[in-house]
């Protein structure tokens, strides 16, 4: 499985940005997905999750204003985010989960910066 993440960017404060992250290879045993966020000097922390039936979850600091969805049919998940702040600076990352017989775990993107100035 790859995971090809984009849509990145300078905004400023206030501002939006659309990251998508398309999965390719063997998609058929992926499960839910999912973006996490590092900031500098930080443990990379989970921002949002969606399952392969389309329940979500978010962090609070992101919650009202980031949106996750899934595209099925395009292997494709996204992250709308809305209201950008500065704290929301950090490399983003997609995740998805896999199940098979040979391999329980998760396969990550290799990262999307995002840039909200103030």
């Amino acid at each position: 499985v790859q995971l090809q993440a984009s849509g990145g960017g300078l905004v400023q404060s206030g501002g939006s940005l659309r990251l998508s992250c398309v999965a390719s290879g063997d998609i058929s045993n992926i499960n839910g997905m999912g973006w996490y966020r590092q900031a500098p000097g930080r443990q990379r922390d989970l921002v949002a999750t969606i399952s392969k039936g389309g329940s979500t979850a978010y962090v609070d600091s992101v919650k009202g204003r980031f949106t996750i969805a899934r595209d099925n049919a395009k292997n494709t998940v996204y992250l709308q985010m809305n209201s950008l702040k500065p704290e929301d600076t950090a490399v983003y990352y997609c995740q998805a989960d896999y199940y098979s017989y040979s391999y329980v775990g998760s396969y990550w993107g290799q990262g999307t910066q995002v840039t909200v100035s103030s």
